[in-house]
């Protein structure tokens, strides 16, 4: 079962961007474990570092424009926060993924189309790497790729096992 928790996604002044994913994940995850006891509960969220500024979410068109824009011709690291808690036990771990990104220098009429074919305005960094945004970098470097799409997979598993759960 999938839900999102409706909880506040501002940085605080000053919090480095790890500390800001894995609270965000963390909150998720306590948030919904509160509500379903004997589950395990999975709370992620995601963000990049650019020219010093934390970027999450856009949430508008002109936002996102001014995100990529930002990040034409940059090599970024995106932040995963990932929190895996046991309801039942009380037992969690959380840790922070990072992958990093370099995108080609990107001109704003390719941005504008990208955008209004997309619409990634609920996205990290404004785009989708699963979908056409792959057409926006020149290179992708990190341990897993799935934690670029916002849930890093690999490291999920090896918390779920942590758990008890059998994976193959």
């Amino acid at each position: 079962m999938t839900e999102s928790p409706n909880i506040d996604e501002q940085n605080i002044e000053g919090e480095s961007i790890e500390h800001y994913v894995i609270r965000l994940a963390e909150t998720k995850a306590k948030h919904v474990a509160t509500k379903h006891s004997d589950s395990i509960v999975i709370g992620s969220d995601q963000a990049l570092e650019c020219d010093g500024k934390i970027l999450g979410k856009p949430g508008s068109h002109e936002n996102a424009k001014q995100q990529l824009m930002a990040m034409s011709n940059k090599t970024l690291s995106f932040y995963t926060g990932l929190c895996v808690i046991n309801s039942n036990t009380g037992k969690s771990e959380k840790d922070v993924i990072i992958y990093r990104v370099s995108f080609r220098k990107l001109a704003e009429a390719e941005i504008e189309d990208y955008l209004l074919k997309e619409q990634p305005y609920n996205c990290a960094g404004s785009f989708m790497s699963e979908k056409l945004g792959v057409s926006l970098m020149s290179k992708m470097e990190g341990e897993d790729p799935t934690a670029l799409i916002g849930l890093p997979l690999i490291r999920l598993c090896v918390m779920l096992r942590n758990q008890g759960i059998k994976l193959p």
